[in-house]
This record gives C-alpha cells, sequence and structure tokens, in this order.
C-alpha cells in the first residue's frame, strides 16, 4: 500500500490540510457570524478570540498560505480548548468528550512541522519565484 499511496503523498497531504482547515474554518464562522448551526460569541472575548483563530487559522491552512504559522497557532489553541473546556470532566479524551480538539492539536502540529506543502499558494509562489 506505501508503494502506491506514497507517489501520492504529497497530494494526500494537500486533501488532509484544506478538509480540516476547511472544517476548522467552519467552527470559527460558528462563532463569528452564527452560521451552520452555531451563534455569534462576539461578546465573549474568550470565545472571539478562538473564532478569529478557527476562522482565518483554518483558510490559511486549507488554502496552504503560511500554514506552517497557522497550524502552530491552531495547535496552541486547541491545546488551551482541550485543557479549559475538556480535562476538568475527565482525564481520557474518550471519557470528557475532547477527542476532536486532540485530534486537531496535533494534526495542526503536524501542519506547523510540514508546512503548506507542494500543492499549496505557497507552493505556487516559490515556482513562479
Amino acid at each position: 500500500m506505501e508503494h502506491w499511496l506514497g507517489k501520492k503523498a504529497d497530494l494526500i497531504y494537500a486533501l488532509l490540510r484544506f478538509f480540516a482547515g476547511t472544517m476548522y474554518a467552519c467552527h470559527g464562522a460558528q462563532k463569528l457570524f452564527g452560521v451552520l448551526g452555531g451563534h455569534r460569541m462576539l461578546n465573549d472575548p474568550e470565545m472571539l478570540a478562538a473564532g478569529v483563530i478557527e476562522f482565518f487559522g483554518g483558510v490559511l491552512i486549507a488554502l496552504g498560505l503560511q500554514a506552517s504559522i497557522a497550524g502552530f497557532i491552531a495547535s496552541g489553541q486547541m491545546a488551551v480548548a482541550y485543557f479549559q473546556a475538556h480535562f476538568p470532566k475527565g482525564f481520557l479524551p474518550i471519557e470528557n468528550k475532547g477527542e476532536l480538539a486532540v485530534v486537531y492539536c496535533f494534526l495542526f502540529l503536524y501542519v506547523a512541522a510540514r508546512g503548506s506543502g507542494a500543492w499549496s499558494v505557497d507552493g505556487l509562489r516559490s515556482k513562479r519565484a
């Protein structure tokens, strides 16, 4: 499997980055714009900050534009979210409903380490230079 899929690793990473970033941006859109089943949370400074990081960070990650920086910030925000909202309810993520926060945290840490990749706005810009 690795032999066949390995040839598509850059494309698969781009799809991972795009879909994870888009889903993350949706969480921010809920908080900022009250769409997608959410409600605006502009009066709570922590939720406003979370919404800004999630929406704009998710868009940057999805597009592959400064994805390392956006991924690092998003990873940190998800770690904070986990320890503030989930960890007090129990030790294990499966018990405290924090699985998504943990997965996002480590996925975005990987994006921070790997960068935007070849299939990205940054990748296009580097080809032109």
